[in-house]
């Protein structure tokens, strides 16, 4: 039977997965002991790109401790019937499947999508009830929505967000939704890039009880016009991590370094990188983000399958290790589980 392409823009952002590749470089996982929550990841079964529990577990028992995991909305097994604005519950309704399969214990430990993040769009006048269904599809283990909010006036970072308007943030409608997941008590994963971080920081300011947390450390970007610019947009970025910190109801998402918009170009090498090469280029962006909103709004997540077209699952978890291993053990067990669990009340 022939399979549709379930395309998504966000997943654009990385690149393929080659495991012969990931296979020229092996670690033993360091600090096996030290419990994970892995607050980001994706299933999907797609042309070309199938990752579902089977891959998953097979990651996620390389040698970590995952204690469990959050899905995340990534286009994926939307209805094809019905009205536009309900088909995304489908995925809901998938990944509700994924978390039962998981809580079967059949595929070993560690609660697969322990919490789930759907897509809604806001600007819907009836977005309060496509809330109401998508967390009647989720049960127990629905927590939000996540709307992509990312937009660059290049072309060569915008194509891979083509569809996605200038400004949602800041849109009236958009707005309105916002209010209605807020007065929910759901939470709002922002996946945007680092120019729009101010929009992001205005958002928060609007509705202070909402419950937000930026994705993949606010996407500092590293191709188009930014290539060749890292210290220049590390500035930028930084001048806008520091505004947004203010924001009491912001977590981050210590995540995404893999993917192809920070222009690391790891996944264009003829081996794929070691835990500390990753650490040396990750390093200044992780810690400047958890001294600015400390460990307890800050979470560690794998982006996989996107950043697994740089890195396997065991050196990912090895260089977020070894980057914050001077911190207290206490320091530690927020960054890799307790933030995770407190955002989304796992």
């Amino acid at each position: 039977m022939a399979r549709k392409n379930y395309s998504v823009q966000a997943s654009d952002a990385g690149t393929s997965v080659r495991p012969t590749w990931l296979d020229l470089h092996h670690e033993d996982a360091i600090q096996p002991e030290l419990p994970i929550v892995d607050a980001h990841h994706h299933l999907w079964d797609r042309e070309g790109s199938i990752y579902l529990a089977d891959e998953f577990y097979a990651d996620a028992q390389s040698g970590h401790s995952i204690k469990s995991s959050v899905y995340i909305e990534a286009r994926a097994m939307y209805r094809d019937y019905g009205p536009e604005e309900f088909r995304s519950i489908g995925e809901v309704e998938f990944a509700r499947g994924m978390a039962a399969i998981g809580a079967s214990g059949l595929y070993g430990p560690g609660r697969i999508a322990a919490g789930i993040v759907g897509m809604a769009d806001l600007r819907r006048p009836n977005a309060e009830d496509i809330l109401l269904r998508l967390a009647a599809a989720g049960g127990e283990r629905f927590r939000g929505v996540r709307h992509v909010a990312a937009y660059d006036a290049d072309e060569r970072v915008s194509r891979r967000y083509a569809s996605l308007p200038c400004g949602l943030l800041g849109n009236e409608d958009f707005q309105r939704g916002f209010a209605s997941l807020q007065r929910l008590g759901m939470s709002f994963d922002a996946f945007i890039l680092h120019p729009q971080l101010r929009e992001l920081t205005a958002l928060a300011t609007r509705f202070p009880d909402a419950a937000i947390v930026l994705d993949h450390l606010g996407t500092p970007l590293g191709l188009g016009i930014y290539a060749g610019r890292r210290d220049e947009v590390f500035r930028d970025w930084r001048d806008g991590m520091r505004e947004l910190s203010r924001c009491p109801n912001v977590f981050v998402k210590l995540s995404g370094l893999g993917m192809v918009l920070f222009g690391f170009g790891f996944h264009e090498r003829p081996q794929p990188p070691s835990s500390e090469e990753l650490r040396d280029a990750w390093s200044r962006y992780i810690l400047t983000t958890i001294e600015l909103f400390g460990v307890e709004r800050c979470m560690f997540a794998s982006n996989f399958p996107p950043d697994k077209g740089s890195c396997s699952y065991t050196v990912l978890w090895n260089a977020f290790k070894l980057i914050v291993s001077d911190f207290t053990a206490e320091e530690r067990a927020r960054l890799f589980c307790g933030s995770a669990e407190t955002f989304y009340r796992l």
